[in-house]
């Protein structure tokens, strides 16, 4: 089923949408793995990581390395059900404006 669409302003943001659109069709994406795909630095994906995981979009769970023999742990980077909705409903506002039509309503940020 075809989710309403929704432009979210949170989401739209240049790195917030390829963040959201890497993880959406995995369960789940290494930190290290988002930081090189989307050549950001460690620091500007936290932050932005961090904005995200406000919204209730993204969640991530950090762990003992299994291939590392010291005490440093990975960070796993997910989609919760909720970003999931909200990146859905984002894109179909978006193929309806590709479309000419314009989506119903928007989400602002409230930084």
């Amino acid at each position: 089923m075809e989710p309403d669409p929704r432009f979210d302003e949170a989401i739209h943001a240049p790195t917030r949408l390829r963040i959201c659109g890497l993880l959406r069709p995995v369960d789940s994406a290494d930190f290290a793995v988002l930081r090189s795909t989307l050549g950001l630095s460690e620091a500007n994906l936290s932050k932005t990581l961090r904005s995200l995981v406000a919204l209730g979009y993204v969640r991530t769970d950090k762990a003992a390395s299994p291939s590392r023999a010291d005490a440093r742990r990975t960070t796993t980077v997910a989609l919760t059900s909720h970003g999931r909705r909200a990146f859905d409903a984002h894109l179909a506002a978006l193929r309806d404006l590709a479309n000419g039509r314009l989506a119903p309503s928007v989400d602002r940020e409230d930084d």
